[in-house]
């Protein structure tokens, strides 16, 4: 972990956010009152489908059990997914992450009754059932003094991370190079040892220095690929902020 945090920092201070860098992604879509309301609904939806485990998490972490969790979680992104949670939705609330909290602290506080009704309802299904059991081997490792609330930072970090890193595979695939990247995919997480990059270099017909120059780009893919992950949870402008802050989170 410590070296992936290592690497997406890399040449962060170089990196230039524009506010026009990111100007269409999945948040912006959202926030963007007078979209097509069918596209805004999938918007949504597709970045819900992305980033329910933190929320999931959060709903486990404020004291509930595994099956009440996931049924709460199923019922928040169904009500949150309604027509009439389409139109809560104002371009001031700024970052996906903090609108979930607030919209789940609400969710939780006053609306189990009318949520529930919403998902007996709707048939409409977010989180399947068994990927939420899976979840509950992360959870344990998740067992600290934090607050729920920094626990949902974290698993949001994660999320990041990971969503970074199947997109850095897919782009391999796409090109053919799948048996390099799962060589190569190692040194996102430690540095290579004496002799890493002559051994491997043999075994991809590649020399060594070709090696080094295929895991810098590696690195540097991957740094860019999650500045774009966070960009599509923030609005424009926001992506410095909101990486610092789960770096920060990660680096704790």
């Amino acid at each position: 972990m410590k070296l992936l945090l290592r690497i997406v920092e890399a040449n962060r201070s170089n990196t230039n956010y524009s506010r026009s860098s990111f100007a269409t992604t999945e948040w912006s879509v959202v926030l963007a009152v007078s979209a097509n309301p069918a596209q805004r609904a999938h918007a949504l939806e597709k970045l819900c489908r992305t980033y329910w485990p933190p929320i999931y998490t959060y709903i486990r972490c404020r004291g509930n059990k595994p099956h009440q969790a996931q049924d709460l979680t199923q019922s928040f992104f169904a009500a949150l997914l309604s027509r009439n949670g389409l139109e809560n939705i104002r371009p001031e609330q700024g970052r996906f992450r903090s609108f979930l909290l607030a919209s789940v602290n609400n969710f939780l506080a006053n609306d189990y009754d009318r949520a529930r009704a919403a998902k007996r309802g709707g048939g409409q299904t977010i989180v399947s059932l068994e990927e939420a059991e899976a979840e509950e081997g992360g959870l344990l490792k998740l067992a600290s003094p934090d607050t729920p609330e920094k626990t949902l930072d974290r698993r949001w970090a994660v999320a990041v991370l990971n969503r970074a890193l199947l997109r850095l595979k897919e782009d391999f695939d796409l090109n053919g190079r799948q048996t390099l990247f799962e060589r190569l995919k190692h040194f996102l997480q430690r540095e290579a040892g004496p002799g890493a990059y002559t051994s491997l270099a043999s075994d991809l017909g590649m020399s060594p220095g070709a090696v080094a120059v295929a895991v810098h780009r590696l690195r540097q893919r991957y740094r860019e690929l999650v500045q774009r992950e966070v960009a599509q949870t923030v609005a424009p402008g926001e992506v410095e902020d909101e990486l610092r802050h789960l770096l920060a989170v990660l680096s704790d």
